[in-house]
């Protein structure tokens, strides 16, 4: 596989990696099978996605437990970045940025993943109530300490500052410069896709002039932009999806144009329509990691296969004239 690089360090991934969160947390729980799960990411890692995206909350715990499993027979093949920051209770999740919290987090996944060094430290969400330059620098202590290679930040919700009339992403980027005086910052993880293109506007600019790393998190778009879902098909309670405001059955229906326009490309080169919207997001440049989630092993095998693709410029200009996808909240 293709390999790319993150931030001024120069850490080398897959060009497509892997996002673990679907084994353990967020989506559909009947269907999340352990040893079908650990299957996946070898399988991931023989197709040379390297790259292990998780974080503590997620289980939570239980994501990092398995990722753990396979890192303990493969770890030199392995990129893994978690995250933390965030606590989950019975009803809410709430954001801890004490730096003694975040050393004893660190500690805690180093010993869940069966690791010396995670290779990416990200910090999931700031806490309000904690400069976030006290956060971080205690991230960089972990760094001098050789547990931790680099450190990443998770974009907090582009939705949320539209929602508050703020430009998009204009409070990750405040946060990005206030961390970079403390210690430089390696990757940023935000939504990008074809139906999710705000990160185009401002933040992954950001990212290619300063030589920061993009992982972009749900390529596939929740799922959707694969074409294997149906419209009003419904969702278990205990699946993000179910409250997601483009997957009311009314948004599914409205937003298929998305996925005929995704096919029609792929039909052109012999792919998927999930593999067309892995290879526009690695289009947008060269620091672009896309992380689609995965927890049957097909669909880690497919989701590598999008990094040999080329798009042309046909392609792209077909692409970037599908129409906006539609939610609820519009």
């Amino acid at each position: 596989m293709d390999r790319r690089t993150i931030g001024a360090a120069a850490l080398e991934v897959g060009a497509v990696g892997l996002g673990c969160m679907p084994m353990s947390w967020a989506y559909t729980g009947s269907r999340q099978r352990g040893e079908e799960s650990l299957r996946t990411v070898h399988a991931a890692l023989d197709q040379g996605s390297t790259l292990l995206d998780t974080a503590d909350m997620y289980g939570p715990f239980t994501n990092e437990l398995l990722v753990g499993r396979a890192l303990k027979e493969r770890r030199a093949e392995a990129f893994v970045s978690t995250k933390c920051g965030l606590l989950v209770g019975e009803q809410h999740i709430v954001a801890n940025g004490r730096p003694g919290y975040v050393k004893r987090a660190c500690d805690a996944s180093l010993r869940r993943l069966q690791t010396e060094t995670i290779d990416l430290y990200q910090l999931h969400r700031a806490d309000p109530e904690v400069p976030v330059e006290e956060t971080w620098g205690a991230m960089a202590e972990l760094v001098a300490a050789g547990k931790v290679r680099a450190l990443g930040l998770c974009a907090v919700g582009a939705r949320a500052s539209r929602r508050e009339g703020r430009g998009l992403h204009e409070g990750t980027i405040r946060q990005l410069e206030r961390v970079q005086q403390v210690f430089p910052v390696s990757a940023v993880e935000a939504e990008l896709s074809v139906w999710s293109r705000e990160a185009l506007e401002t933040l992954l600019p950001w990212c290619a002039a300063r030589g920061v790393g993009f992982l972009a998190a749900m390529p596939l778009g929740n799922g959707f932009l694969t074409g294997t879902l149906t419209p009003g098909q419904g969702f278990e309670p205990d699946d993000v999806r179910a409250r997601h405001p483009r997957f009311t059955a009314e948004m599914m229906a409205a937003n298929q144009p998305l996925v005929v326009g995704l096919r029609r490309v792929a039909e052109r080169h012999g792919a998927t329509p999930a593999q067309v919207a892995l290879a526009w997001v690695l289009a947008q440049g060269r620091e672009v990691v896309p992380i689609p989630g995965a927890k049957r092993e097909r669909w880690a095998v497919q989701n590598a296969g999008a990094a040999s693709m080329r798009l042309t410029g046909a392609d792209l200009a077909e692409i970037a004239a599908l129409p906006s996808a539609m939610g609820s909240w519009e």
